[in-house]
């Protein structure tokens, strides 16, 4: 039968009757295994017991229906609440809560091998460690070799893959460190409010912003700006439907628009050539390269517009054979945003090849990563070298677009992530970088991505980096405009100061990317889940994430 204090442990040390702490007393020694419990423990007879190893210090409880097995240490004074499951090799200290529901698993799955189904082979046990003074919230997931420093929160839902400092408050999936506790909580740099209507504006308005930005036959980036058919525009359409209204664009069906897409891929190669998506043409594969040229972008954006449309390349992508050599030849002295952007395609098309196909890169994926350990500046924390014509502008930009493709679609921690974020910093402070011209959105993302993505490994520059991201964020919402999106330049002088799909798509990814880096994104009601998206495509080839 359960009773009250089954859910309300924490009334057993004050208020149990001799009959109660008797009973209680016959139940604690009928669990089995290496059994140390403290003055006033607390086991409820409908919590499921079955460890190893059990050590609980005064004044501790395991609540109703709760799970516990493995080698568990408890300290004095902490909580494990109903329905919370706790299972393997953990320590957790002294006034620690463990939120109904969290769940602190330490072992995993083995999964190396593809000759075996996975609950045939070994487990891995790493174990967790819980310091003193540590609130798990509700429905939190913990999961194996993870240590939370001492006095830190973890917010509810969060699924925690790394250790957490102390001091810290950390949440989201995975779980990020938002604030030191030892600060005071930030006033907001823009409020909810604003975000919510200028997100309730844009998805008013999405209708107006694509059948403007059609003539009637495809997609066109921007009106009345003479250029010839591109792929481009329709992905950026098929992304921004899918951001604002999560569908198709209206007039088009999902059908048709994979059809259209696949059409330009080479079966040899896996490439995408450029053309017109509304013509009946053939398309020419010839000189299409992973590492330059007009296909290594359309491994992006086609890539994630077929995704997104519930479909995916019909072919995988032929990596190159020679690529320590390749790699080395791409231009990182003068023009690093381009050798950036072979990085980008490349680490795209291994992900594609995984995610599409079940194709494990091999030996290119760890001599990719390999090179990127070896070619990365310990001091800037990047690739590719500083000039004085243009100070830090190529080196952060390539930064930008080879760590999307590599380590953030990967799930991978990035070398030196302090010292990219100093580089990254510096460069931020140069104004002549973010106006007239310079203020477009390549420059802004190219700044506000690798902030936000070494920022789930660290908060070195945070206060800095917010002060940057407030002023972009409130900057941007003003330059929306009503019924044609956002201008790739919005304050430029030329015609990319035109609103178009570019400008537009480009520009909401960037805001969710601000606004998060900010803790604020959850007002804007929509997260990205194109070729700017924040999570992982793929995990690894080993099937577990690198730490």
């Amino acid at each position: 039968m359960v009773e009250r204090m089954d859910f309300l442990p924490w009334e057993y040390a004050g208020r149990a009757s001799a009959q109660q702490r008797a009973e209680q007393a016959e139940h604690q020694q009928q669990l089995t295994g290496r059994v140390e419990l403290a003055a006033d423990v607390y086991v409820a007879p409908t919590a499921a017991v079955y460890c190893d190893e059990l050590r609980m210090g005064e004044r501790s409880y395991l609540a109703a229906s709760s799970y516990i097995t493995g080698e568990i240490s408890i300290g004095a004074d902490s909580t494990v609440n109903p329905y919370a499951v706790v299972r393997g090799k953990i320590a957790i200290g002294d006034g620690v809560r463990i939120g109904a529901h969290a769940s602190l698993l330490a072992f995993n799955h083995g999964s190396e091998r593809t000759d075996q189904p996975i609950f045939r082979q070994p487990h891995t046990a790493r174990g967790i460690t819980v310091g003193d003074d540590v609130w798990i919230g509700s429905n939190a997931i913990v999961l194996d070799g993870v240590t939370i420093g001492p006095h830190s929160i973890i917010g509810a839902g969060a699924v925690v893959t790394k250790d957490v400092p102390a001091w810290s408050v950390a949440a989201g999936n995975p779980a990020k460190v938002i604030r030191d506790r030892r600060h005071p909580a930030r006033t907001p740099a823009i409020s909810s409010e604003k975000l919510s209507a200028f997100a309730s504006r844009a998805r008013d308005q999405v209708g107006d912003v694509l059948s403007r930005c059609s003539d009637g036959t495809r997609f066109i980036d921007r009106p009345g700006v003479p250029a010839d058919p591109a792929i481009r525009p329709w992905c950026d359409a098929i992304e921004i439907s899918d951001l604002l209204l999560r569908r198709t664009p209206e007039g088009h069906t999902a059908d048709d628009l994979i059809r259209r897409l696949r059409s330009r891929q080479d079966p040899a190669t896996g490439l995408v050539a450029p053309g017109d998506l509304a013509a009946d043409d053939k398309p020419d594969f010839t000189g299409l390269d992973v590492l330059e040229g007009p296909a290594s972008y359309h491994i992006l954006c086609v890539g994630y517009a077929l995704q997104l449309l519930g479909s995916s390349f019909e072919h995988q992508i032929a990596l190159p054979s020679d690529l320590t050599q390749r790699l080395d030849a791409l231009p990182w002295a003068r023009n690093a945003w381009s050798a950036g952007n072979g990085l980008d395609a490349l680490g795209t098309a291994m992900a594609r090849n995984l995610h599409d196909h079940g194709e494990n890169p091999g030996d290119a994926f760890f001599t990719t990563f390999g090179w990127l350990t070896t070619r990365a500046d310990p001091a800037t924390g990047a690739w590719g070298n500083h000039h004085p014509d243009d100070g830090w502008l190529q080196v952060v930009n390539g930064f930008y677009r080879l760590t999307r493709g590599t380590y953030a679609q990967f799930g991978l921690p990035l070398p030196y992530p302090e010292q990219a974020i100093r580089t990254v910093l510096t460069h931020a402070q140069d104004r002549a970088v973010f106006s007239g011209d310079g203020y477009n959105a390549c420059n802004v993302l190219d700044v506000i991505h690798p902030l936000w993505l070494a920022g789930q490994q660290t908060a070195y520059g945070r206060a800095e980096g917010e002060r940057w991201a407030a002023e972009m964020l409130n900057g941007i919402l003003t330059r929306w405009v009503d019924g044609e999106g956002f201008a790739f330049a919005p304050d430029g002088s030329d015609d990319r100061s035109v609103p178009g799909l570019q400008g537009t798509e480009m520009w909401l990814a960037i805001i969710w990317l601000l606004a998060d880096y900010l803790g604020t994104a959850e007002p804007l009601g929509y997260r990205p889940r194109g070729v700017h998206r924040p999570d992982p495509l793929v995990t690894p080839p080993g099937g577990h994430l690198l730490a």
